[in-house]
């Protein structure tokens, strides 16, 4: 099929490449200039996405790390009123302690998080069955409280314990810190 300058071999099978010849002009040929340019598009694209991805992970990273010292140094902050506000009154009770408990966990787990980029799931619960235990006080401190409350309070716990246990043996594989044996010294020779 012959159009202009330029000559298409059309009945050419469907796996042969288009052939494509220059007019007398010496130009480039067609399929050079096509894959020339889808080249220059390819690695255009691949800078642009390294770039983007460079600065994505940027951004992540930064706010990460900027949520992270807020929370710890809110929780330092708020640990810090608590223990004085225990000080001025002259006494710790049992629930305050507790509270100084779940500060402790949080700053935990911020730590971890800093230092692993994973969070431990295991101190969330940690934190809502201390949380669960405080309530456990309040109720048993308050007279107009029924044993009904008690026991939704206790069976949260429960619960929340029995996920507990289900996750380090799960996480068994995933973090060695779970092992019975982690952190101990064996002689291998006998």
């Amino acid at each position: 099929m012959k159009n202009g300058h330029n000559t298409l071999i059309a009945d050419a099978p469907a796996e042969a490449p288009i052939a494509w010849s220059s007019s007398s002009q010496g130009g480039l040929d067609m399929p050079e200039a096509q894959s020339g340019l889808t080249r220059t598009a390819a690695h255009l694209h691949s800078a642009m996405k390294a770039a983007a991805d460079g600065v994505g992970i940027l951004l992540v990273d930064g706010f990460h790390y900027l949520a992270l010292f807020a929370i710890g140094a809110t929780t330092v902050w708020s640990a810090l009123a608590a223990f004085c506000g225990m000080f001025a009154k002259g006494r710790a009770e049992l629930s305050d302690i507790l509270l100084l408990f779940i500060y402790l966990e949080i700053g935990a787990m911020v730590g971890i998080y800093f230092k692993t980029t994973r969070l431990p799931v295991r101190y969330l619960i940690y934190i809502a069955i201390t949380a669960l235990g405080r309530v456990l006080i309040e109720i048993g401190g308050a007279e107009h409280k029924t044993g009904q409350d008690l026991l939704v309070v206790a069976g949260a716990i429960l619960v929340l314990s029995f996920a507990v246990l289900v996750l380090r043996f799960a996480s068994h594989w995933d973090d060695p810190s779970d092992t019975p044996n982690h952190g101990r010294q064996f002689d291998r020779t006998c």
